[in-house]
């Protein structure tokens, strides 16, 4: 067992995390296990090809996707998304984010293209927040990954609710992603699953990717796991559906698909999307986007004052990074943390809410790779419960990196 191995195990041991997949890339995989158990009432293993759900790391794929409709000429970074999404018009913006929902402003200007690939559309999270604006998309949208909205409705309902900063003003985290997928699925006639499928998955051997898991599949899945009151590992869900972001089982009828979320991958397939970053956006032949344009994907857009500024749940987004176009981008080293990718500069990362975690640094040519099941809870964060997967994804790196 190698020491990326016997660390990871340690956090299993301790009771921090199920399970996890770990893989190193440089010029050819260096590394890549499996620790742990992606089913603990059946005692099956977390192995190589596990298939885990991916949250957020949906998000850098998505942007490609749609980086790639950009390098055809089907539209401009500074087009209004009114264009594909006329119910966007005449926007009102919140004078105070956590303020009544009546008490707007106008919008100064439409949202953009890149106002969304740069989450700086004024467009938020319900989770995010204390006031009205968290019980207004509660009620509207419930989960926030899985949605029993059409692509349509849940368009036209988030164009309802008003934004919480002007576009283009400052960076927040929400469902900017979201939005993004189901418009680039507007912009290329088709749904966003079939979008990706087409112009990602299939090209480059990403056979385990999608937004949902074959039933033939379905035994390699790792099962969610969260934490009770006590730090105990528990699976979950263990109620219902109110209160989690997802539906155990996507039914047939759904056709939202979350392209900032919704995603489920293996270490493997990741990899194979991730290596475009230390490719100039070709992997192995197989060109996604033109050079010109991943570089300026892994280039800050972010000014200095948007980059400070930038929070989530009270706390910095960004130490040593700034945000490109889908991801964080590093621009100090020395700075930079671990979560938001910690490499030479322009390195890139974007992590998943339940433990997935990856960075592509073309200074090394490097990929790591970390996906874990562990769902976080706020309130029991707070006590220090269930923060385990942090501190594992940190010795990884740190192993990782010293891996050849």
């Amino acid at each position: 067992m190698d020491g990326i191995s016997e660390a990871t195990n340690s956090f299993v041991q301790q009771g921090m995390i199920a399970g996890a997949a770990t893989l190193v890339w440089r010029d050819g995989v260096v590394h890549a296990a499996g620790a742990g158990l992606r089913d603990i009432e059946a005692g099956l293993p977390v192995e190589r090809d596990t298939i885990f759900r991916i949250a957020s790391m949906t998000k850098p794929i998505t942007a490609t996707a749609a980086l790639m409709l950009y390098d055809e000429g089907l539209f401009a970074l500074d087009d209004p998304i009114t264009r594909w999404a006329p119910g966007f018009a005449d926007m009102r913006v919140l004078r105070s984010p956590e303020g009544a929902l009546d008490d707007t402003v106008a919008a100064d200007r439409p949202i953009t293209l890149l106002d969304l690939l740069t989450h700086r559309s004024g467009i938020t999270i319900g989770g995010f927040h204390t006031g009205p604006i968290a019980g207004a998309y509660g009620d509207v949208f419930g989960m926030d990954i899985d949605s029993p909205l059409t692509p349509d409705d849940w368009i036209a309902a988030l164009a309802r609710l008003p934004l919480i900063d002007q576009p283009g003003a400052n960076f927040h985290y929400g469902f900017s992603s979201e939005l993004l997928g189901l418009i680039i699925a507007r912009i290329a006639g088709q749904s966003l699953g079939d979008l990706l499928a087409e112009r990602i998955f299939r090209p480059l051997g990403m056979t385990d990717t999608g937004f949902i898991v074959p039933p033939e599949k379905h035994g390699r899945r790792a099962k969610m796991y969260g934490f009770d009151a006590d730090g105990r590992l528990e699976h979950r869900p263990v109620h219902p559906p109110e209160g989690s972001a997802f539906l155990a089982e996507r039914p047939a009828s759904l056709t939202f698909e979350s392209g900032g979320a919704g995603l489920w991958s293996t270490v493997d397939d990741y990899l194979k999307f991730a290596r475009m970053f230390v490719g100039d956006g070709a992997v192995d032949g197989v060109r996604l986007l033109k050079v010109g344009t991943v570089r300026r994907m892994t280039t800050n857009h972010l000014t200095p004052e948007q980059v400070q500024d930038a929070t989530m749940l009270g706390l910095p987004v960004f130490s040593g990074q700034g945000f490109g176009l889908g991801v964080a981008v590093v621009l100090d080293p020395d700075r930079a943390d671990v979560q938001r990718g910690k490499g030479g500069v322009g390195t890139v990362a974007w992590p998943g809410a339940y433990g997935g975690w990856w960075q592509a640094d073309p200074t090394d040519g490097s990929v790591m790779i970390f996906l874990a099941q562990n769902a976080l809870d706020f309130d029991k964060a707070s006590m220090g419960i269930g923060l385990g997967v942090y501190g594992a994804i940190s010795q990884f790196h740190a192993l990782a990196s010293t891996t050849t």
